[in-house]
Order: structure tokens, then C-alpha cells, then sequence
């Protein structure tokens, strides 16, 4: 038998993590495009230029990649938020979130329609999801911005009603990608026009919690 050296391995490695990651972008556009019946394995690994049956070695069956994909989306959204743990500043941290929130809705939208197709059926696979992972994170989110508050940092407002506004607006750039590109005649947003776009919703948010001037 011949032993396996450290370079075999490190370039099987690699090999699974460049299979992995073209099966998770084939799927996330698949997905978006079909929904979770409509979506076909054999139509992923198409899509993603691998046998079908990698994508059973890789993920086991099409709902855990599937979770795997909209689990992956979210995950990021989460992360745009860590500046609420880096700053005490409310305006550095809001602004942050938006940028970033409005940055992934563009350069992912098909896993922000996911998401919101997932979200609209009922969220029959993300349930869990949500109980486990989502809310205790909004719920860290929540203190923050209520000590914000009271420090007197900005101005009242019920922060999961914030977040559900910002969350709206970011990802409407995402989800409703086609009514914009018909409004905008015919074109999606291109680098200013999007550009303007994140500095008006920022705008509003930070003029709402008067925070349209360090504090």
C-alpha cells in the first residue's frame, strides 16, 4: 500500500473545499431560483460542474444542503453586527450595519431571496434555527441598544422594531432586485446610484435616532 504523504492530503483537501464552495454557490442559486421542491440535485451538480453523488458525499441529502446554504446567509447578516461589540459608539455601529447589511444584499442576492422565500413559506426548515441561533442573538442586539438609550447616547425607540426596519430596507435591494431594475429604467443600480442608495438609508436611520451628529 502506498503511504500518503502531506502533500496527498493537503491537495485532497483542497480539492473538497474548491468542490464545496462551487456546490454551495450552485445550490444557493438554485435554490433561490427553483425553491426547495422544485430544486433538483442533479440540477445543483450541474450548475456546479460536479457529479451528483459528491453532493451526497459532501452534505449527506439536499434538505442539509439546503439549511447549510440559508444557515450560511444568515450567518453572515449576524456577523455584520459585530460592531455593536467593537464600538460603544451608536452611530459607528448602526452605520456599520447598514453598509454592510446593503453590501450583502448586493453582492449575494439570491441568498437573501432564500431567505425570504423560506421566511414567507413559514420557515419549515429554519424554525429551529431561528429559536436557537436568531433570537438570542437579536436579543444581545436589544441590550445594547437599549443601554444605548439610556445612556442617553440616542434617541428612544424599541430596538427590535429597528432592526426589523433595517432589515426590510437592506435586503429590499436584494429581494426586490427586478422592481428596482424596472423603476431605474430597465438597468440594475450601478456603483453611484447604489452608492447613493446606502447613504440614504443610512441617513434616515441615524437622523431618526438623532444620531445625525456624534454623540
Amino acid at each position: 500500500m502506498t503511504k500518503k504523504t502531506p502533500e496527498d492530503t493537503a491537495h485532497k483537501s483542497s480539492i473538497r473545499r474548491e468542490n464545496v464552495a462551487k456546490i454551495l454557490v450552485a445550490a444557493e442559486t438554485v435554490f433561490a431560483e427553483k425553491g426547495f421542491k422544485g430544486a433538483s440535485v442533479g440540477l445543483i451538480a450541474e450548475r456546479a460542474g460536479v457529479p451528483k453523488p459528491n453532493i451526497y458525499y459532501y452534505f449527506g441529502t439536499k434538505e442539509d444542503l439546503y439549511r447549510q446554504v440559508i444557515e450560511s446567509v444568515c450567518s453572515m447578516w449576524l456577523h455584520a453586527a459585530d460592531t455593536f461589540d467593537q464600538t460603544d459608539n451608536p452611530r459607528e455601529a448602526i452605520e456599520s450595519y447598514i453598509i454592510s447589511k446593503m453590501e450583502l444584499s448586493r453582492a449575494r442576492p439570491n441568498g437573501s431571496r432564500l431567505w425570504a422565500i423560506e421566511i414567507a413559506s413559514g420557515a419549515p426548515f429554519l424554525k429551529d434555527y431561528l429559536v436557537q441561533r436568531v433570537k438570542p442573538w437579536l436579543e444581545s442586539r436589544e441590550l445594547v441598544i437599549n443601554r444605548w438609550v439610556a445612556e442617553g447616547k440616542m434617541a428612544a425607540i424599541n430596538a427590535r422594531h429597528l432592526f426589523y426596519l433595517i432589515w426590510g430596507t437592506t435586503q429590499h435591494y436584494a429581494d426586490f432586485e427586478a422592481q428596482i431594475n424596472v423603476i431605474n429604467n430597465g438597468a440594475p443600480l450601478d456603483a453611484q446610484q447604489f452608492a447613493e442608495a446606502k447613504r440614504s438609508v443610512v441617513t434616515l436611520v441615524l437622523n431618526a435616532l438623532a444620531l445625525n451628529t456624534d454623540k
